[in-house]
């Protein structure tokens, strides 16, 4: 499975470098290499899963949008992975994410639903905006 979503993402997304970290080499007492995913498209590791995600669905559901749940990070990679596969998508995101997750969702072409994490139920909701889009 990881390889086949390697092999979906190829190169779509940045190849991200491994940092040295000899302060953290000796805590550990071995090498440490950190992984700077914040240098990737939407600042996390998340647009790997985001494309992996949409990018593993049958293309004839796919070309009816994509749903997903996010406070923040997956939601930027979900956002990034529909636009660039020319399909919509809507996020649920609770109100009180912050303010540059949602506007970042939205410039990334998805349009935002929020929701209320104490009142409403996400998945209801969620299950319902699908209903609607078919």
């Amino acid at each position: 499975m990881i390889r086949a979503a390697r092999d979906r993402i190829g190169n779509n997304l940045r190849r991200t470098p491994l940092l040295s970290a000899p302060a953290l080499d000796e805590i550990a007492g071995r090498r440490v290499l950190l992984k700077a995913e914040c240098l990737q498209i939407t600042g996390s590791f998340k647009a790997r899963g985001g494309w992996s995600a949409v990018s593993a669905i049958v293309p004839q559901i796919r070309a009816r949008g994509v749903i997903a749940f996010s406070s923040g990070n997956h939601a930027q990679g979900v956002a990034h992975a529909a636009r660039e596969h020319g399909v919509p998508a809507v996020i649920l995101m609770p109100k009180d994410a912050p303010r540059a997750k949602i506007d970042n969702t939205r410039a990334l072409g998805a349009e935002v639903v929020l929701f209320d994490r104490e009142r409403d139920d996400r998945d209801a909701l969620g299950a319902e905006l699908a209903e609607r889009a078919g």
